[in-house]
């Protein structure tokens, strides 16, 4: 999906706008704080959602780039079936690695990007987990991962990785807390 940015040609001098608009760890839009709810606007942000060269999430409103602060990650995933999609619509596509950081936050790396698994998805996602891909994964071995041991657990076979919560933007190249 492509964001449109054809208000710029004609208004190219309207500044940035920071601090107003948010995306919470649920995939959630908040402007100063407060949740979207109505699906225009909700439906109008996702249209609009898109991401400079230096890692600033933003929302295109016309002529003028709204950047938004991301409570974790640029990407928030939900189950739908069996494929994931984003808080905007779209399809993650396909999931190339698995993190878990210390607080117990699943990532998943995919096509789309990095992204969080929602937490009302926790539940059914970790019950596909496997420790050894055989035996269910017992709360001792997810701490064992959390605090950075080797646990050897996976999802459909796939290894899931110990990722420190504070090096995600580094590593995946965005920024959080966009600033003029």
């Amino acid at each position: 999906m492509a964001v449109d940015l054809s208000a710029i040609a004609k208004w190219p001098n309207v500044p940035a706008c920071y601090d107003w608009l948010s995306l919470d760890r649920r995939g959630d839009w908040r402007l100063q704080g407060a949740r979207v709810t109505h699906s225009g606007l909700i439906q109008f942000i996702n249209r609009q959602y898109g991401c400079d060269k230096s890692g600033c999430w933003f929302l295109q409103n016309g002529p003028q780039r709204v950047f938004v602060a991301l409570a974790y990650t640029p990407w928030i995933f939900r189950r739908d079936g069996e494929m994931f999609v984003s808080h905007t619509g779209e399809a993650a596509g396909a999931i190339t690695a698995i993190h878990l950081d210390e607080e117990g936050s699943v990532l998943l790396e995919t096509a789309l990007g990095i992204g969080l698994l929602d937490d009302r998805d926790l539940p059914a996602w970790l019950d596909e987990c496997r420790h050894d891909n055989d035996w269910p994964v017992s709360e001792e071995n997810w701490l064992s991962l959390m605090s950075g041991c080797a646990a050897n657990i996976s999802w459909h076979g796939m290894p899931i990785r110990q990722l420190q919560g504070a090096d995600v933007a580094r590593r995946f190249n965005f920024q959080p807390t966009p600033r003029p």
